[in-house]
């Protein structure tokens, strides 16, 4: 009769140690105008074109956040992407999504909404709910040909 064998204790699953970058990314659509108050609507016309209609013009936006640090060993995530997801939505997307950037968001308020003007002040908005790693990269697509980014306060 074979002898019994005592039951292995279950070991964790390794997770390699390494800087890693994941990206989430989300859509929403919004109108606004580029518009500087302070000049002259032939000024505004000269600088923004098109994009500075008193009666507003829309995107159909892409934002892409990155975020990098060490993948936890228990997990082996960096930070959830589902969680991830819910934090660009509740600062971000359901602020925006089919709202006047001028008008309707209030974080926006008083801020001239160009592309570069959104991503540091999106980076402004999800940055104190990471619950995990840092903030790499906030990219903000405002056509599939223009977009811009931003790496934080720190980089030059």
């Amino acid at each position: 009769m074979p002898k019994p064998t005592a039951a292995k204790k279950p070991t964790a699953p390794r997770v390699l140690r390494g800087t890693v970058y994941i990206t989430r990314q989300v859509h929403f659509n919004s109108a606004h105008r580029l518009h500087n108050p302070t000049k002259s609507q032939q000024w505004n016309e000269e600088k923004y074109g098109l994009c500075t209609n008193p009666h507003w013009h829309g995107h159909n936006y892409v934002l892409e956040v990155t975020v990098r640090g060490q993948p936890d060993p228990e997990t082996g995530y960096v930070l959830d992407l589902g969680e991830l997801k819910r934090i660009l939505h509740r600062t971000v997307v359901d602020k925006c999504d089919h709202r006047n950037l001028n008008d309707q968001v209030e974080f926006l308020r008083g801020i001239n909404p160009s592309t570069e003007n959104l991503v540091i002040a999106f980076w402004n908005e999800i940055e104190p709910h990471l619950t995990a790693g840092k903030l790499h990269c906030v990219r903000l697509y405002e056509t599939p040909r223009n977009f811009a980014e931003y790496l934080g306060p720190d980089v030059p």
